[in-house]
């Protein structure tokens, strides 16, 4: 039986998406931005994986996909203010917010943002 080992990201600037997705809490040094694939270790042996365009491109006959969306993420905040601290500290940075927080009907505080590349990536805590 297969086990779910890895997600991957194609991404068109590795310094700019990893920049992002620090800002979010994971721990990738800082000398991975001119790699060209870059793994980080999210526990329980999953990784999350970022490859270059190019570095795609060296195997496989990769075309973006339609609408320029490559994966959704989400992210578990350990609190609803830590939902809006964390919003807000990425959109200060430059970055596009999709949907502000809001308290959802499903009993989570809630928010959108947009990685460089286009993704979308949740923000999440139980109200």
């Amino acid at each position: 039986m297969a086990t779910l080992d890895a997600f991957g990201i194609v991404v068109d600037d590795m310094a700019a998406a990893l920049a992002f997705y620090r800002l979010l809490g994971l721990d990738i040094p800082a000398g991975a931005d001119a790699e060209g694939h870059v793994e980080v270790a999210l526990g329980d042996g999953v990784r999350l994986m970022f490859d270059s365009v190019a570095v795609i491109e060296s195997f496989s006959e990769w075309e973006p996909p339609s609408g320029g969306r490559r994966i959704g993420l989400a992210f578990r905040c350990e609190s609803p203010a830590d939902v809006d601290a964390t919003h807000e500290r990425v959109v200060a940075a430059g970055y596009t917010s999709k949907l502000e927080p809001f308290d959802a009907f499903w009993g989570q505080r809630y928010a959108t943002l947009f990685d460089p590349d286009g993704n979308p990536v949740d923000l999440y805590a139980t109200l």
